[in-house]
């Protein structure tokens, strides 16, 4: 018998939930540095196009898969694909899934420490006197371990890592509805709410200072948003770039969207819910997180010396320039800790996802409580985010981000859509995605899913693998003594994947699998 599942006890916390997995540090520090490196206006072309064709898709397939999963009492990418897919091979492939948000949450959790510290620093004025790029850069270098310069060691980014880990750990301790769903209510509001009122300080901030350098404003900085230069839509790499970043903007490939999805109820409603939840990420992404570092940015560096910020990378522009802006402008430290700590709560709602599909992994398949799940996860994290504090100056964090964080995103995209589409079979994959709908869904995406979504994924395979993926793991350009930790990152990353196969291996051995269907009112009625 499969034992009653936790489930969403509303329709807005699930969507909050689920917009908060999507919302994350992408949406206000990779997006802008990715419209900034791909030309500006030119770049959201391609991507709202790689939006419908992929992200909405893609969204809609993974809700599908996980609440097709949840009726047989599955969380996890392994046991999902295994309903849909009764080969031995199966379970393994949705592996990667597993193997994808367990890395990246690594890392990601790391970083998310940074705003929480940064968002302390802004409140003390800690940071006020770098009062210019480089001295920035070498404050926030000093303070992630990467560099010499303010902070004598690693102590201070490591208590606020232990903070952020507790934070999380003590969401998901709670579980789906008083912890993930609790906190996505409050948190998710007073993000978007914060959003705004840096998105109205924007606006005010104009030309600062007109008479030196008039073309140094705001209207600037949107111009080069929204205003495309057609001719850069011939380069094969800007659209590249845009279909990466829906992958990161909507979390698709990672898992994530499995798990919560899986807590659906047979009959509940994906196709408009999914579509809320993507329409929520889209106005934080495009018109916040588009609206706030590259206007505020141009209107004090100039539009070039933004540009070549961005070119520095999502931490450059993010904590490095925003940083020096905030010193220069009243209430300052004020509106620094409204954009950090605005990070930060885009990136918790990301983390504790990101540890959801193992967690419900070890519940299922082992018969873990909540509580001894996530102290596993815990204990793993905390282990594995030492080589990343350690050796972050070597690339080691760069490395785990290509691989799982970029790379291994479209090929679990890909897998999953061909075994929905094509080995489940579109009809019934059709059937499942429109099952309980509160809109109708345009038929034309059944041929989307089914050719178009598959083909732009195999072809970004294609041009990744020739274009980075080679090269990257052949470690052309590495410098000589980061060698040794990049395979120190890659071993990690390995040893990660194979415990992971054979906790699956084992789980399976554990469990016959012959799961009845999950219905809600007989087990009411029982």
């Amino acid at each position: 018998m499969i034992t009653e599942r936790e489930r969403w006890t509303s329709r807005i916390g699930l969507i909050l939930a689920m917009a908060g997995n999507a919302v994350g540090l992408g949406n206000f520090l990779r997006f802008p540095v990715q419209a900034a490196q791909n030309g500006g206006g030119a770049f959201m072309i391609p991507y709202f196009i790689a939006f419908f064709l992929l992200a909405i898709p893609l969204m809609w397939v993974e809700w599908s898969i996980g609440r097709h999963g949840g009726k047989f009492g599955h969380g996890s990418m392994p046991g999902m694909l295994d309903s849909m897919w009764k080969s031995p091979i199966a379970k393994y492939l949705g592996v990667l899934g597993l193997w994808v948000s367990t890395i990246v949450m690594i890392y990601y959790t790391y970083i998310e420490s940074w705003t929480l510290g940064f968002a302390y620093f802004s409140l003390t004025g800690e940071y006020f006197g770098m009062d210019n790029l480089t001295n920035m850069e070498s404050f926030l270098k000093s303070y992630q371990g990467a560099g010499e310069g303010y902070f004598s060691s690693i102590l201070t980014a490591y208590i606020f890592l232990l903070i952020t880990i507790a934070a999380n750990l003590f969401i998901l301790y709670k579980g789906i509805s008083k912890g993930i769903e609790w906190f996505a209510k409050f948190a998710m509001p007073t993000l978007i709410f914060f959003g705004i009122v840096l998105l109205i300080y924007v606006f005010t901030v104009g030309v600062p200072d007109p008479i030196n350098f008039p073309d140094r404003s705001v209207w600037n900085g949107f111009a080069f948003i929204w205003n495309p230069d057609f001719s850069l839509l011939s380069d094969s790499k800007i659209w590249l770039a845009a279909s990466g970043q829906v992958f990161f903007t909507l979390s698709v490939g990672m898992g994530t969207l499995h798990a919560y999805a899986s807590y659906l109820r047979e009959s509940d409603d994906l196709a408009l819910s999914g579509l809320s939840t993507a329409s929520i990420n889209e106005f934080v992404e495009v018109i916040l997180g588009g609206s706030i570092a590259i206007p505020i940015a141009v209107a004090f560096f100039g539009l070039t010396t933004a540009t070549a910020i961005a070119m520095g990378g999502s931490f450059n522009l993010g904590f490095v320039s925003m940083s020096v802006i905030f010193q220069q402008i009243p209430f300052g430290s004020l509106i620094g800790f409204l954009w950090f700590f605005l990070l930060f709560f885009a990136g918790i709602t990301s983390s504790v996802a990101m540890a959801q599909p193992v967690i419900s992994f070890l519940k299922e398949q082992f018969k873990f409580s909540q509580k001894k799940a996530v102290t596993f996860v815990g204990i793993g994290l905390f282990v594995c985010i030492h080589f990343v504090i350690f050796f972050l100056k070597f690339g080691f964090l760069d490395e785990m981000d290509y691989w799982a964080g970029t790379f291994a995103l479209v090929a679990v995209a890909l897998i999953e859509v061909v075994v929905f589409a094509w080995i489940y079979g579109m009809d019934k994959g059709w059937a499942e995605l429109t099952k309980g709908s509160d809109i109708k869904v345009p038929r034309f995406f059944y041929y989307i899913i089914k050719y178009v979504t598959p083909t732009y994924l195999i072809g970004i395979m294609a041009f990744w693998t020739w274009d980075s993926a080679i090269p990257t793991l052949m470690m052309k350009g590495v410098p000589a003594e980061n060698v040794p930790y990049l395979w120190g990152a890659r071993l990690m990353m390995l040893t990660i994947f194979g415990l992971l196969v054979f906790m699956v291996y084992r789980g399976w051995k554990m469990n016959d699998h012959k799961y009845e269907h999950f219905n809600d009112n007989i087990k009411a009625k029982k």
